[in-house]
């Protein structure tokens, strides 16, 4: 029960001032650009059973509400005054890290001899080893690949530091100073949260400030469940796709969102298998798991701005994830490019949720975080390199009642960029074009955000460069209620030369002195019909350079001359054609796909893959889709009721029954 109100206001604003400011530290003396530039680190306050009471919204990472941090604090038998715990290995912590780049510390707040709290943070590193730069490679299909993984274990204790330990994750990694630097940022933060957190209590007493923790969290549940109640209760179904997994089939992440009273339930059934690449998220299945509810706790706060940003706000949230599925894989499955699928998933809600509330939530938006990487000796100084150039996102999806936002996806908006001047003064590159896509974004009553233009020129020889969580290629970001889709992603070496090539995505990339790659990211999809869109604003874009005079005729039924709106030929241009409703706008790429593949035939091939052995599953579904298409090609349809007979075809194949 909340007792004092006045208390519990003044509490949750001096608790978010706290972990600001640990935010702060960090981001005024991170070393590397990923941390200073980028904002890609979080700094948290956790009870003493492992809830997140405290996370920051200005500053870094604000998207780890429900983070389980319980089996990670109970592995620890000891815990004495002056630890510090280092870990970033995904199934030792049982999915609080969901990636090896993630470098985790945790450090215990003592006071009369009591763990009160815990402090947490985190650094994603722009190197921990692995096959490639950067350690996050979409073609790699086991945790090994991926870098150096630590399990929980004290870098110091009692306040000694364990040398052996520290000397053991930065000889593994390409960028031991940066990263030696960054951590020192994150120790910084923790002692600053440590400080901040006696203050309260000296100020208030150990009683108060034990309570206040938990009437926060608490407090924020039941704002929460009251948004929870205005969504009619029932099931909603959606699903979206991440592009060319293994074999070059798409990767389906499937939604049951089941809404009864002040209850969520997510059931993933139905969503693919895990993959021999690196897109699955291991979230063990964890409750709330902050990889699955990004979207709700999006959709809770824009209502109420006032809950507090705390995980009382997914207590309400049960959830299912498939053992030995792409969201809950066994181990030792590859994970590094699992952005990509939670940036995919976090569609996948959105649309469960479009079909509960219409009318209050977005089309699909760039549905990307490509974050673009480069690894090189400087032939300037002889130095190796490594070290991001830009996080490419895109357009957001509409709204209901607005345009969407230029160049910034909101699945991705805690990330910023990083200005020209930083990238070319800290890597021999040259950056030629940084912009607006112009016709990128789908057309709508209210239109969505325009994507992004980048292209970088090499300077030195034998660049190597990854861009990782390149999403949307093929498959275009959805519209709403008549809206049209984004475009789709394009990625282009030598963009207007003989040589010119179209890359798609990008695992990694040879590159010399003089080429140049050309990203250019997704526009939004649009919401409402693009005919009762105000044909001023439609002038507005092409004056802006978003839309062109063509385009604005083709999708908007605008004429416009000489950058002036001619009104008599669009009025007589926008009676020709009837009021567009359609509830979603998927894009031919997409439809194409679901004319051979439904949902039944994909569930009913999913479930046929339950019968096999894991290590053959990414296998047989990979054969089994390329037996079924060869049959499409000859004009034969396919009964899914046929499929397990396909398999068993093909396992008997290889000498299995």
């Amino acid at each position: 029960m909340i007792g004092d109100k006045v208390f519990l206001e003044i509490f949750n604003n001096r608790i978010q001032a706290a972990v600001e400011e640990m935010a702060n530290v960090v981001l005024r003396t991170g070393f590397t650009a990923f941390v200073k530039e980028t904002g890609d680190f979080g700094t948290y306050l956790l009870s003493p059973s492992g809830e997140t009471f405290g996370s920051p919204l200005e500053t870094g990472y604000n998207l780890s509400l429900g983070i389980p941090a319980a089996a990670t604090i109970n592995s620890i038998e000891d815990w004495k005054e002056g630890d510090l715990v280092i870990c970033n290995d995904p199934y030792s912590t049982k999915g609080m890290v969901t990636h090896l780049p993630d470098i985790h510390l945790i450090k215990p707040y003592f006071h009369e001899g009591r763990i009160i709290a815990y402090g947490m943070c985190f650094v994603h590193s722009s190197d921990v080893g692995g096959k490639v730069p950067g350690s996050v490679s979409p073609s790699a299909y086991d945790i090994h690949m991926e870098g150096i993984r630590i399990a929980p274990v004290k870098l110091y204790e009692a306040g000694v530091l364990n040398e052996q330990i520290l000397r053991m994750f930065l000889d593994n990694s390409r960028i031991p100073e940066q990263n030696l630097g960054d951590l020192k940022a994150l120790m910084a933060a923790l002692n600053r949260g440590e400080q901040r957190l006696e203050e309260l209590i000296a100020r208030y007493g150990m009683e108060k400030i034990q309570h206040g923790i938990e009437h926060l969290l608490e407090y924020a549940e039941l704002k929460a469940r009251a948004i929870v109640q205005d969504i009619p209760d029932g099931s909603y179904d959606f699903w979206d796709y991440l592009e060319k997994g293994p074999g070059g089939y798409p990767i389906r992440l499937r939604c049951k969102m089941t809404i009864a009273g002040t209850d969520i339930h997510l059931d993933f059934s139905g969503t693919d298998p895990q993959v021999r690449a690196s897109f699955n998220i291991p979230t063990h299945n964890q409750q709330g798991h902050y990889m699955l509810v990004p979207a709700l706790i999006r959709y809770f706060r824009t209502l109420d701005p006032t809950i507090p940003w705390n995980s009382g706000m997914i207590r309400m949230v049960r959830n299912y994830a498939p053992p030995a599925s792409v969201l809950n894989p066994e181990p030792m499955a590859a994970v590094g490019a699992r952005a990509g699928t939670f940036i995919r998933l976090m569609d996948v809600i959105t649309g469960a949720l479009g079909k509960a509330q219409g009318s209050m939530v977005p089309a699909a938006g760039a549905g990307q975080a490509c974050i673009v990487m480069m690894a090189m000796t400087d032939a300037s100084d002889g130095k190796k390199k490594v070290g991001v150039i830009q996080p490419i996102c895109g357009g957001s999806g509409a709204r209901p009642m607005k345009d969407g936002i230029d160049g910034m996806d909101f699945a991705v908006g805690h990330l910023r960029n990083i200005p020209a001047e930083t990238v070319e003064s800290e890597m021999p590159v040259l950056i030629e074009h940084y912009g607006l896509r112009a016709d990128s974004a789908g057309a709508g009553t209210f239109r969505g955000g325009s994507g992004i233009d980048l292209c970088v020129r090499i300077l030195t020889p034998d660049t190597v460069m990854t861009a990782r969580n390149m999403e949307r290629m093929e498959f275009q970001p959805w519209g709403r209620l008549g809206g049209g889709v984004g475009s789709h992603g394009e990625a282009i070496l030598n963009a207007g030369r003989a040589s010119e090539d179209h890359l798609g995505r990008i695992d990694e990339l040879l590159l010399q002195p003089g080429e140049t790659v050309t990203f250019l990211s997704q526009g939004g999809g649009g919401y409402g019909d693009p005919y009762e869109r105000d044909s001023r604003l439609v002038l507005e874009d092409v004056r802006s350079g978003l839309v062109s005079p063509e385009k604005a005729l083709e999708l908007y039924g605008v004429v416009i001359d000489d950058l002036k709106l001619n009104e008599s030929d669009t009025e007589q241009m926008r009676v020709k054609r009837p009021r567009q409703q359609e509830e979603f706008a998927y894009g031919k790429a997409r439809e194409q796909f679901e004319d051979i593949w439904s949902d039944e035939m994909q569930v009913t091939l999913n479930q046929a893959l339950l019968n096999a052995p894991l290590a053959l599953r990414d296998y047989l579904k990979r054969q089994t889709m390329g037996v079924v298409e060869e049959k499409y090609k000859d004009s034969l349809s396919v009964d899914p009721r046929e499929i397990s007979g396909i398999m068993e075809g093909l396992r008997q194949q290889i000498g299995l029954h």
